[in-house]
């Protein structure tokens, strides 16, 4: 503890730190699958969705969407504290000129995306204690803030009291279910197009991820066994993604906090 006290003292380790569990859960390779998952549960809160596809800027521009969601997280996660604080600051001004700043979708959306970040990365193979699983919402706390919330669930059982909550106001709309479509389908033209097959399976999977009562409001399989096929899906892919060198398992932001936290 005294040495951790120590390196806390001389470099700033951002939000979290090297001995939190967000930076376990978000440095791991197969995070990114996570992204339909959380897609798609988010769509179902319709005044969400409506958010989403009048002001995101998502049908026009995808890619740079999701590119831009990855790098929040990576600088919210790995950047310094100030780095954070700048992130959070520029998606608080957006989300109020958009009018998109109401706490109880805002919460949704941070409920969304966390819930999946953790269900799929350990479900591919991550090993974390349940103390362990329940400390990573508590530290996702510092990431609500962010975005103007005062707090979040910070367990498990917070978490799922949370979902269990939600789920009269949730279904499936018309714009919800276009979203459903252009997740499993997205443009991918020219060079990307080679991309489709792998797209395809790692969308699948991630989709095959959703809860089972999200499942079926997508009026998709909602069965016992889809879970175990997901599962091991999500297993094989990890261990394949170990298999690549160490620097294209992590993303810049993770690399540039290891080099400076090193120096």
């Amino acid at each position: 503890m005294a040495t951790n006290d120590m390196l806390n003292s001389m470099v700033d380790v951002g939000l979290y730190g090297p001995d939190s569990v967000t930076w376990r859960v978000h440095s791991d390779p197969v995070m990114p699958l996570a992204a339909p998952r959380t897609l798609l549960l988010q769509a179902l809160q319709p005044e969400a969705m409506a958010g989403v596809a009048g002001n995101s800027g998502f049908r026009d521009d995808p890619w740079g969407r999701l590119h831009r969601t990855a790098e929040y997280v990576g600088v919210t996660t790995f950047g310094t504290a100030s780095e954070a604080e700048r992130a959070g600051a520029k998606v608080r001004g957006i989300h109020r000129r958009l009018g998109l700043d109401d706490p109880h979708l805002l919460l949704w959306v941070h409920c969304t995306e966390v819930e999946s970040f953790l269900s799929v990365v350990t479900r591919c193979g991550l090993r974390l204690t349940g103390e362990e699983k329940d400390r990573y919402y508590l530290e996702q706390v510092a990431n609500a803030r962010l975005v103007g919330l005062e707090t979040a669930p910070t367990s498990r059982e917070a978490m799922a009291e949370y979902f269990r909550s939600m789920r009269p106001e949730l279904r499936v709309t018309p714009a919800a279910r276009d979203a459903a479509r252009f997740v499993m389908s997205p443009p991918l033209t020219g060079r990307m197009s080679a991309l489709k097959p792998a797209w395809f399976g790692i969308a699948g999977v991630s989709v095959a991820m959703l809860p089972r009562w999200a499942r079926r409001l997508y009026r998709l399989p909602g069965l016992p066994m889809t879970d175990v096929g997901a599962t091991a899906a999500g297993i094989a892919l990890r261990t394949s993604l170990f298999a690549l060198p160490e620097h294209l398992r992590h993303g810049p932001h993770h690399r540039a906090a290891q080099v400076r936290l090193a120096s």
